[in-house]
């Protein structure tokens, strides 16, 4: 079966700025998303739950699939949203069916 190059994008942010970055996101040309809620993890300040440091808001991943061509532009407006805040992007190349849907 063919598959086709993708860059997978994933952003994860405090939860307040879910609805700013998904329309930066959308403006940037992306098609879709996915936005799952983060239960805890461990970073430059140490272990956190959603009970504890990051507030009761939390965080989100956003994951995004996209073309390659369009990164740059998706890159472009995720940093204009989590350069002031809580945050992390990070990109992989991806393999995917149906290339159209991307």
């Amino acid at each position: 079966m063919q598959t086709h190059i993708a860059k997978r994008v994933e952003i994860i942010i405090e939860a307040p700025m879910k609805r700013r970055l998904t329309d930066a996101l959308t403006k940037a040309s992306a098609t879709g998303f996915t936005v799952l809620p983060v239960l805890g993890g461990s970073g430059r300040s140490g272990v956190w739950t959603r009970e504890g440091q990051v507030g009761r808001a939390g965080m989100v991943v956003v994951i995004c699939l996209i073309k390659p061509e369009r990164l740059d532009a998706l890159l472009d407006a995720a940093f204009a949203v989590v350069e002031r805040h809580i945050g992390v992007v990070s990109v992989t190349d991806k393999q995917v069916l149906r290339a159209e849907r991307f």
